[in-house]
C-alpha cells in the first residue's frame, strides 16, 4: 500500500482528502502544520507527499526544501495562487507538481496516480544520453552540462530525457502531456509545461532567451535541435 503524506491546515479539506485517497487504497498521515509534518517525515517512510503552500507555522515549500536534502520523493503542491511567480518556486525547489485551489477531486486523484506511476519505472533504453553537450545518466538520476552538475526535478529530468531521446523530431505539447503525465496528461495546462520548459532552458541553455538547444517549433511544438 503506497503511503502519502498530508500536509493541509484546513480540516475540511484535509478530511475530504484524506478519505477520497483512502478509498483509492492509500494510507494517509494527515498533518496541519509544517512541525507535525517534519515529525512525521522522520519517523516514516512515504511514496509522495501533498503540501499546501500557506501553513500556520511556514510553508509547503519550507517542507520541501527540507525534505529535498535527502530524498527525491514525489511532491505535488496544493496552492491558493496560480501566478507563475509561484509556480516557478515550487518546481524550482523540488516540487512535481501542483495543483491550484479550488480544484475538482478527481484531478488531484489523478495527478497523484500518474506521479506514483512514474516513480515506479525504471530505464530500460540506453543508460546514457549525450548531446549538445549535456549528459544524462539515467540509471543514476543524473545530469551534466558541459561537464558539470545540473540540478533537475523529477519532471525536468523527464522532460529532459524525452528531448534527447527523440532528437530533431518535433515533440507536439500533447505528446509531451502524455509522457509526463501518462494518459492523464489532458489535466495539465499549457502555462504549467510552459513553466517547465523555461525552466529547464535556464539550466541548460547558454542564453535561455535564445534557445539553441530545446527550440520552439511555432503551430507544432518543441524540438531538441541537434547539429549533424
Amino acid at each position: 500500500m503506497k503511503k502519502i503524506l498530508l500536509l493541509e491546515d484546513d480540516l475540511s479539506l484535509a478530511d475530504g482528502l484524506s478519505f477520497a485517497l483512502k478509498k483509492q487504497g492509500y494510507e494517509v498521515d494527515g498533518r496541519r502544520t509544517v512541525a507535525q509534518a517534519k515529525a512525521a517525515w522522520n519517523v516514516n517512510t512515504f511514496d509522495l507527499l501533498i503540501l499546501d503552500v500557506s501553513l500556520p507555522d511556514g510553508s509547503g515549500f519550507d517542507f520541501c526544501k527540507a525534505v529535498r536534502q535527502s530524498a527525491d520523493v514525489p511532491i505535488i503542491f496544493l496552492t491558493a495562487s496560480d501566478e507563475e511567480t509561484n509556480i516557478i518556486m515550487g518546481l524550482d525547489i523540488g516540487g512535481d507538481d501542483y495543483v491550484t485551489k479550488p480544484f475538482k477531486l478527481g484531478i488531484l486523484l489523478s495527478r497523484v496516480a500518474a506521479l506514483l506511476r512514474r516513480s515506479k519505472v525504471t530505464p530500460t533504453e540506453n543508460t546514457v544520453l549525450e548531446s549538445n553537450g549535456v549528459r544524462m545518466e539515467l540509471m543514476q538520476g543524473r545530469a551534466f552540462r558541459e561537464g558539470n552538475p545540473v540540478e533537475l526535478t523529477s519532471v525536468e529530468f523527464k522532460l529532459l530525457c524525452c528531448f534527447m531521446q527523440n532528437p530533431n523530431i518535433v515533440l507536439s505539447k500533447q505528446m509531451l502531456y502524455e509522457r509526463l503525465w501518462d494518459r492523464d496528461g489532458y489535466f495539465v495546462d499549457d502555462n504549467t509545461l510552459s513553466v517547465y520548459i523555461r525552466r529547464l532552458r535556464i539550466k541548460i541553455e547558454d542564453n535561455p532567451e535564445q534557445p539553441q538547444k530545446i527550440v520552439t517549433v511555432r503551430g507544432m511544438g518543441y524540438k531538441w535541435l541537434v547539429m549533424v
